[in-house]
């Protein structure tokens, strides 16, 4: 009897709520679609955002993860709150621990640019060192979980203003999402209310778009080169000679 493959599974990590579904919504859902199992982790709660309160804002998460079918694995943690969040060796160890039970095949987390909001770095710091740490059998901190080494990681960014060099950058196609995305990004109602968050997503997904040569695409880093098997993979870039 053929045996199926077991679905492709992804870890996305952001600072705070909304930061997923703002920076790379539209990429979750269209892996979701394809039968990626998702899981979420969420590093503080927003207690320094102007509007909004901690509950309100974990109770908007949760319904985000439930559209991305990430409901019963999404994780909050505390990275030492809204603002004060840092790269420490204990919050990449809490990563780490959810790496090797999870055991992801691609890892997601925020861009390491410095000109952006502080927690968004110091989170995808922790996790860039907690992928590593992962994958050490003899690190006693994480005895008891069989290590686990992540095959891909990547860094989505939130903001346009702290975005890495474009050439770098790998372009998804995320056209046939751009209604649901919106539906994921309005989950943030007491962000969305108070800024035009969606609009500003939209329209940065439409520049590059207009570089891939399709109505919406998300720019995703890698952290280390891809690999591919054939060039046949890579038979298409933004730049149309």
């Amino acid at each position: 009897m053929k045996q199926h493959a077991a679905p492709l599974k992804l870890l996305a990590i952001g600072a705070h709520p909304d930061d997923l579904e703002f920076g790379m919504g539209a990429v979750l859902l269209k892996e979701y679609a394809q039968g990626t199992e998702i899981s979420m982790v969420v590093t503080s709660k927003g207690e320094a955002g102007s509007a909004g309160t901690p509950r309100i804002r974990e109770a908007e998460t949760r319904a985000a993860a439930e559209l991305l079918g990430a409901a019963e694995r999404l994780t909050f943690l505390d990275f030492g709150g809204d603002g004060l969040q840092s790269a420490t060796p204990e919050n990449a160890l809490q990563l780490a621990r959810i790496i090797r039970e999870f055991r992801p095949d691609i890892v997601c987390a925020p861009s390491l640019s410095t000109n952006q909001h502080p927690d968004h770095c110091a989170v995808g710091n922790a996790t860039r060192n907690a992928c590593r740490l992962a994958r050490y059998g003899g690190l006693q901190a994480l005895a008891g979980l069989s290590p686990h080494a992540v095959g891909s990681l990547w860094f989505y960014s939130i903001t346009a203003q702290e975005e890495q060099p474009l050439s770098a950058a790998t372009l998804v196609d995320v056209s046939e999402m751009a209604e649901a995305w919106q539906q994921l990004m309005a989950c943030h109602a007491s962000q969305v209310s108070q800024r035009a968050y969606i609009e500003l997503q939209l329209t940065r997904a439409q520049q590059l778009g207009a570089m891939a040569g399709c109505p919406y695409a998300i720019a995703l880093w890698p952290n280390d080169p891809p690999v591919v098997q054939s060039l046949a993979q890579l038979h298409r870039t933004a730049r149309a000679f």
